[in-house]
């Protein structure tokens, strides 16, 4: 069996031998600071000393602004202040983990928005497309590597709606400029679907994916009625593409607790989400029950490998059922922070290898 074929069928309810074995989820760079002094090899990718299967890959085109808006404004010994890939204005702390300080969004009205379109959002720009992609996909093809198109921090409507105005503003816009709003998700869901196209007429295609993040832990940042009205038309779209091009997965990734907004995505057709953050009050088992057919990745509680073996052991054992449910990917629930040990790590890293029956 392939790595895709795994994968999808692992996903889709089908008989599968083991779920994927990934560690899809890196350290922290003060994680990995911490574990090369604790002894890891310095290596580039963790998880090659682990055996794990290839992850899906990207393919090598740009879905967000080009040309490129990243410049660098100002750095001193403690922090850098940057235009990001998106235009937003950002001032990072460089020697640690931490949100950026946003500084300033790149549209405040309809006139920001139609200058920021014609600039840096044409689907016909020729950059968009770099040399050789289409070797690159054929390779993945041969190479049994399941295929996805979408990505962070490029392809996702709340997600993109928020770089552009912020979440503040974007917020009361849903309220104070709807028709702006929509103009933006339309135009955007036009954008991508356009380079979809040529992609898919090129290689073949598994997963549709969309960044969001649009939960924290008391749900939604807007209302099920909301998501509706504004994004649920452009996920039909979306749903409608990867329906005609035979491709399976439609995945949303949102961290935060999206209880409220399963059943509004899943019935635009998104049947894949993660990653189900336990600290926002999710449960995989909880969501498998209510939703059987619908596919799951993450639920493992990262905060526990910091609190050592048995506490492992015991959220291994938790997620059990929903690894033997199926449509389910076993992985922690977001990125590895740096008071986990390189022993604690390892420790986890070998039992869930054994959890997925990766031998």
């Amino acid at each position: 069996m392939t790595h895709r074929e795994r994968y999808i069928r692992c996903l889709t309810g089908q008989d599968v031998d083991r779920p994927p074995y990934w560690l899809l989820w890196s350290p922290w760079k003060t994680t990995r600071e911490r574990w090369i002094r604790e002894g890891m090899p310095n290596v580039e990718n963790h998880r090659d000393l682990f055996d794990t299967d290839p992850r899906p890959t990207v393919v090598p085109v740009k879905y967000g602004p080009y040309p490129n808006l990243e410049r660098i404004l100002k750095e001193d010994a403690e922090f850098v202040v940057h235009f990001d890939s998106w235009g937003v204005k950002r001032r990072d702390f460089k020697h640690g983990e931490s949100m950026s300080e946003f500084i300033e969004f790149p549209v405040k009205n309809r006139n920001d928005w139609e200058v920021f379109r014609d600039m840096y959002l044409d689907p016909g720009h020729p950059g968009r497309f770099p040399q050789g992609w289409e070797e690159t996909c054929d390779r993945y093809a041969s190479d049994g590597i399941p295929v996805h198109i979408g990505y962070y921090p490029d392809v996702g409507l709340f997600g993109c709606l928020r770089w552009l105005l912020g979440d503040e503003d974007m917020l009361i816009g849903f309220y104070t400029m709807p028709d702006l709003i929509r103009d933006i998700l339309g135009h955007l869901t036009n954008l991508w679907l356009t380079l979809f196209e040529r992609v898919v007429s090129k290689t073949r295609v598994d997963i549709l994916h969309m960044f969001e993040d649009l939960c924290g832990r008391q749900g939604p940042l807007l209302s099920p009625a909301m998501w509706q009205d504004f994004f649920a038309p452009h996920y039909r779209r979306l749903s409608e593409f990867a329906v005609k091009h035979s491709i399976p997965l439609f995945s949303v990734d949102t961290d935060g607790n999206p209880y409220e907004l399963i059943e509004p995505m899943t019935n635009t057709g998104v049947n894949y989400m993660w990653p189900f953050e336990v600290a926002a009050g999710c449960d995989v088992n909880e969501v498998r029950r209510r939703h059987p057919k619908l596919a799951l990745m993450g639920g493992i509680d990262k905060r526990v490998l910091a609190e050592g073996r048995e506490a492992i052991d015991n959220e291994l054992k938790r997620i059990r059922p929903v690894v033997l449910s199926g449509r389910y990917i076993p992985e922690t629930d977001h990125s590895i922070p740096d008071n986990v040990s390189w022993d604690n790590y390892r420790y986890f890293a070998d039992g869930l290898r054994k959890l997925a029956g990766k031998e």
